[in-house]
């Protein structure tokens, strides 16, 4: 894994171990970003579910002004740590090490609003927490994020769900993998 362009382009991150993270491969995340580059400098981002952070810290390189990142594992929590400390980020990051959902319940509504959010659940929530992320989801767009905002929401290519508090206006598939780009209704 590695920041692919920007400040920090070419640094190498620490990866997860084992496999409940799936990092997304340099040619998704490079298309990804190719879509949203105008978006990115000067952003406010969650990195939901962030694993080692990939996502928050290439925003970051990419001149994004702050990201937070929302991560429990605490294997993969230490590593997004690092991640943060050898890219010198910590200053322009915020790590919540707790349960995203709960979290997210209990939050006030953010000031000011993000974004950009990268909402990536480990795949088997979307069969068995699929009521917990439309909650999430709801809670995102009514008070975290920007009118003009993104929910970049990544999932098993297999695998639906519908959030009425969004509209999707792009999708790509990879493999087994789809990115979804939602926005708030307009």
């Amino acid at each position: 894994m590695r920041i692919i362009a920007g400040e920090h382009r070419g640094r190498q991150l620490l990866g997860p171990v084992g496999d409940l993270t799936r990092p997304i491969t340099d040619r998704a995340k490079q298309s990804l970003f190719d879509i949203l580059a105008p978006d990115t400098p000067g952003a406010r981002v969650y990195d939901c579910f962030a694993g080692t952070g990939s996502m928050g810290l290439e925003c970051l390189s990419r001149g994004a002004a702050h990201a937070s990142f929302f991560e429990a594992d605490r294997s993969a929590l230490a590593r997004l740590k690092r991640n943060i400390e050898a890219l010198g980020v910590a200053r322009r990051s915020h790590v919540v090490a707790q349960d995203l959902f709960r979290w997210f319940e209990a939050a006030p509504e953010a000031e000011p609003r993000v974004d950009l959010v990268f909402l990536d659940p480990p795949y088997r929530f979307l069969r068995e927490k699929p009521d917990a992320l439309l909650r999430l989801a709801e809670r995102l767009t009514a008070r975290h994020l920007a009118a003009a905002g993104t929910v970049v929401f990544r999932h098993d290519a297999g695998d639906r769900l519908e959030m009425p508090a969004l509209e999707r206006y792009d999708q790509r598939d990879y493999g087994g993998m789809t990115i979804e780009l939602l926005r708030p209704h307009r």
